[in-house]
């Protein structure tokens, strides 16, 4: 009886061993088969985090007092929009606004949000830049923006925009977003007089909500810095979002050249020109040249329909027909494009053209004078 209780509680032991043994084996294996497995779970537990969303009620509160509603008025006709104070100096305050805003006013006013009304004296405006500024005396002014930097600002940078969208009874209205994208190149039409010339605008896009009456507001950063001066929005019933504002850098310089009464001076070829594309668009009526653009196999560019004599054009030898594909190596595929790249040169630079004149391309280099308009 005993020995048999000895075999019992041996055979049991080993079975106890083997038991381990395998256990021991099996979790071996899933180890080396299956090697991520707990680093998986830390890796996912370590991905957790924690989102938290602050106002920008002290950066608005910042730039707030420095926004003014602008009204231009005609005998039969009122514009508005929005400014703000940037700089006084010598007791003159000086504002910012859009060129659009106020270019068809006879008087402009200005309103503080003290309530205030004073009529400004119109300092200058440029279409070009869509930039205006605007002056007052200093004694009305609550407070100045605090200018920052559009190059600093980076792409999720959260924004807002302080306006007088639709009519007066939303102004000061502040509409939150973020910087949705830099160096946008935006196709618009400035009008001056009975003229509208296209043009592309190098501007800041963001999704913060700009309507009619933001034009010439400021879009500050969540310092309350102004990096923008709100000018366009793109709206149709495909695009929702997309607002664009002029880098203050450039509203600044322009604005500085106006104050001091120099002249705007930008550069000119003096030439009548065409886009190949309203030739595409409408090849009866331009039958003259639709068979030029089919000979040069282009869908795009720029055709020269006529120069003033003594103009850089006729002095570096463009020809009527010639159709202008590139501005210093890059694609010109419109008479805005070429605008663009020509007003980023300065009076006595050099400029590049690529054309294509009887099929075969070839490049123009042409001396830039002072537009005489």
């Amino acid at each position: 009886m005993v020995e048999k209780k000895k075999n019992n509680t041996l055979r049991n032991g080993i079975i106890l061993i083997i038991t381990f043994l395998l256990g021991m084996l099996a979790l071996y294996g899933i180890f080396y088969f299956f090697p991520n497995i707990i680093g998986t779970t830390v890796t996912k537990l370590e991905k957790d985090v924690t989102v938290t969303d602050e106002g920008i009620a002290d950066a608005v509160e910042k730039v707030y007092d420095s926004v003014v509603v602008v009204n231009a008025y005609t005998t039969n006709s009122a514009y508005s929009g929005t400014g703000f104070v940037y700089k006084t100096e010598d007791g003159i305050a000086y504002l910012l606004t859009n060129n659009h805003v106020i270019e068809n006013g006879d008087e402009v006013y200005v309103t503080f949000t003290d309530g205030t009304v004073v009529q400004a004296e119109v300092v200058g405006n440029d279409v070009y830049s869509d930039i205006a500024v605007l002056a007052v005396d200093e004694e009305y002014i609550i407070s100045i923006a605090e200018i920052g930097s559009s190059e600093d600002a980076r792409l999720g940078d959260t924004v807002f925009a302080i306006g007088a969208p639709i009519d007066s009874a939303y102004s000061w209205s502040v509409t939150r977003g973020i910087v949705s994208g830099k160096d946008r190149l935006v196709e618009v039409e400035l009008t001056s007089g009975n003229t509208t010339t296209p043009m592309v605008v190098n501007t800041i896009q963001t999704d913060a909500a700009i309507n009619n009456g933001n034009s010439g507001g400021p879009l500050s950063n969540s310092n309350g810095e102004v990096i923008g001066i709100t000018s366009i929005k793109l709206a149709s019933s495909t695009i929702e979002g997309m607002g664009f504002a002029i880098p203050i850098e450039t509203a600044i310089e322009y604005a500085e050249t106006i104050i001091n009464g120099d002249d705007i001076q930008r550069p000119y070829l003096g030439i009548y020109m065409l886009d190949v594309s309203s030739v595409y668009t409408n090849p009866y009526y331009y039958r003259d040249y639709y068979e030029t653009i089919i000979n040069a196999d282009v869908t795009s560019g720029i055709i020269v329909t006529d120069f003033e004599n003594n103009s850089p054009a006729d002095q570096a030898g463009l020809e009527v027909g010639d159709i202008i594909t590139k501005v210093d190596g890059n694609d010109a595929t419109s008479s805005a494009y070429l605008r663009y790249y020509l007003y980023r040169h300065n009076v006595g630079d050099e400029m590049t053209l690529t054309i294509i004149r009887n099929g075969r391309e070839r490049e123009v280099t042409i001396l830039l004078v002072a537009s005489q308009n």
